[in-house]
């Protein structure tokens, strides 16, 4: 995927020490819900990971739908009801689910992107097209020429590709997760922090380092 193997082996260490996190986590974790989910995560960054080498070609089919399969599992979450306490609960806690959501139906689409590459300009198609016999194909051919190549030339401007747009937004949550981040760290300045505040920080961090690897990797697709 990248051409600098140091770029490709730091963000495998970088994703399989974010992995070991969240599998550590689920471990520890007293709900099951909790478990899951950072199981989830820690799946999500080890398919990543084996992604960056092309590992396990095989298997793209199945870690489409477990991803998929995940992304709705956090939007079940997402939209749950109030009363189901061990689901996201709160304004914070429903908009975080919806972001792992994202971020899992994002892998999902980076497997299959990464599978399928992007077909050539439908321009192109356009102007193979055969063309009737006659005065007719000779008057027609330039205009949908014309035609195809304008749409060629208006395609990158009238809309985003799935990648530009999924990188875009992946560095928009690295930028709001680091400042999330800093912001903690201010305000725990003048205090000692405890246990669970150093975990939100260290969740913080690796939120921000997730979503730039992911805009890094939706960049090469662009």
């Amino acid at each position: 995927m990248f051409h600098l193997p140091a770029m490709t082996w730091t963000l495998t260490a970088v994703l399989l020490a974010g992995g070991s996190y969240y599998l550590w986590q689920a471990l520890r974790s007293g709900l099951v819900t909790d478990r899951v989910n950072n199981t989830l995560h820690a799946l999500m960054n080890t398919l990543m990971a084996a992604m960056l080498w092309n590992l396990a070609p095989a298997t793209l089919l199945a870690q489409i739908g477990l991803l998929a399969g995940a992304a709705l599992w956090f939007i079940i979450q997402a939209v749950a009801r109030p009363e189901y306490k061990l689901l996201c609960a709160g304004t914070q806690g429903r908009i975080k689910c919806a972001y792992h959501a994202l971020t899992m139906a994002g892998a999902a689409l980076m497997i299959a992107l990464m599978t399928h590459p992007a077909s050539p300009a439908t321009g192109q198609t356009a102007m193979t097209m055969p063309m009737p016999a006659g005065h007719h194909a000779m008057t027609s051919a330039p205009h949908s020429q014309g035609m195809a190549t304008g749409t060629a030339a208006a395609a990158p401007v009238l809309g985003l590709t799935p990648g530009v747009l999924l990188t875009l937004l992946f560095g928009a949550a690295a930028l709001i997760f680091l400042i999330l981040l800093l912001r903690n760290r201010a305000t725990t300045t003048n205090h000692h922090p405890g246990s669970r505040r150093r975990s939100t920080r260290t969740e913080h961090a690796l939120e921000a380092l997730s979503a730039t690897i992911m805009a890094l990797m939706f960049a090469t697709t662009a």
